[in-house]
C-alpha cells in the first residue's frame, strides 16, 4: 500500500519479527562479588551507564545503586522530556513560553515511520544534555550513574530503527554525522569509563513492561523486545557491533543477570552492590 507516493512501513512489531536473529543461550554474569567498599576517592569522577532492553528494570537497580552508597550519584533517563516536549519560544504558534507540545514518545510509538528519526535526534540531544550536567553545588561524586547514555541511543535504538526501515538511509547518514561530530567535540565529558549491562530475556522483559503499565508502551510486542536483545547482545556481550570511537571499544562491561529478582530478593541485591562496588573500584 502507498501513502503519498511512499510505500507504506510495516508496523514497529511485524518489522521487527522479519530481521530477528536466531537466539543464542543465556550466558553467566561477568565479574566475581567483592565488597562494595572498593570505590576510593580519587579525585576523578568515573562516568558509567546502565544499559539493558526495555522493562529490563533499569530505574529499579539505579534506585538500588543510590540506596547503597552515598558517592554513586544516579542520573535518570529524561523519559519525562520525550513525554513533554515543550516550545521554548512565546512566539511559537501563539504558545506561552515552556508550553507542552506533544508526547514524542507517544508518537515514535503510535507512527514510527514518521517520527522515528525526530525521536531519535530528540533523545540523543536530551542524553547529552543529561551527561553534560555538572554535579550538585558543592558535592563531586565520584561516580555518577546514568540510565543509559548517547552510545546506547545510537547503537541500540537509532541502529534498530533503521534496520526496520524506520529511519532511512538518508536520516541515517545524517544522525550518525552529528553523533560523531557532538561526541567527538566534547571529549571525555561525555565519554564512560564503564558500563552495566542488565541483562534479562526478552520474554521476562516483556512481563515486566506490561506490569508497569506505561501508556505509550502498550502495543509493544515480544518481536521489538527480542530485536533489542539481540543489539544489546551485540554490542556488550559479544563486542561485534562497530562502534566509531575510540575510547568505546576498549570500556570495560559488568554483566549482571537482571533477570533475578533483584526487584525484592535482599541476597541478589547484596550481590549485585558487591559486583558493582568491585567494578567501580577497578576502573
Amino acid at each position: 500500500m502507498a501513502v503519498n507516493g511512499f510505500r507504506k512501513l510495516p508496523s514497529l512489531a511485524s518489522a521487527a519479527r522479519s530481521v530477528l536473529p536466531t537466539r543464542r543461550p543465556a550466558a553467566r554474569a561477568g565479574h566475581t562479588a567483592s565488597a562494595e567498599g572498593k570505590v576510593a576517592g580519587t579525585g576523578q569522577l568515573k562516568r558509567v551507564s546502565v544499559e539493558g532492553n526495555i522493562a529490563v528494570g533499569k530505574s529499579t537497580f539505579a534506585r538500588l545503586l543510590q540506596d547503597a552508597a552515598r558517592g554513586w550519584e544516579v542520573v535518570p533517563e529524561p523519559v519525562s522530556k520525550w513525554q513533554n516536549v515543550v516550545a521554548d519560544d512565546a512566539q511559537f504558534d501563539g504558545l506561552g513560553a515552556q508550553s507542552p507540545v506533544s508526547n514524542l514518545l507517544q508518537l515514535m510509538y503510535e507512527d514510527p515511520a514518521r517520527w522515528a528519526y525526530t525521536f531519535q535526534t530528540f533523545s540523543c540531544t536530551s542524553r547529552l544534555s543529561t551527561q553534560l550536567r555538572p554535579p550538585p553545588p558543592g558535592r563531586s561524586p565520584p561516580v555518577r550513574v546514568y540510565e543509559r547514555s548517547v552510545y546506547s541511543d545510537r547503537y541500540i535504538f537509532a541502529l534498530t530503527m533503521f534496520e526496520l526501515g524506520f529511519i532511512n538511509a538518508a536520516e541515517w547518514a545524517v544522525y550518525q554525522n552529528w553523533h560523531s561530530f557532538l561526541v567527538e567535540q566534547f571529549g571525555p565529558r561525555v565519554q564512560l569509563e564503564g558500563i552495566i549491562y542488565l541483562r534479562a530475556p526478552p520474554e521476562i522483559c516483556m512481563k515486566r513492561l506490561h506490569k508497569r503499565g506505561r501508556k505509550e508502551e502498550k502495543d509493544i510486542d515480544l518481536a521489538y523486545l527480542q530485536k533489542l536483545h539481540a543489539q544489546h547482545e551485540k554490542w556488550l556481550k559479544d563486542r561485534k557491533t562497530r562502534v566509531h570511537f575510540e575510547h568505546l571499544k576498549r570500556v570495560p562491561v559488568l554483566v549482571l543477570d537482571a533477570g533475578l529478582a533483584f526487584d525484592r530478593d535482599a541476597e541478589v541485591q547484596r550481590r549485585f552492590i558487591e559486583q558493582v562496588g568491585t567494578f567501580f573500584g577497578d576502573l
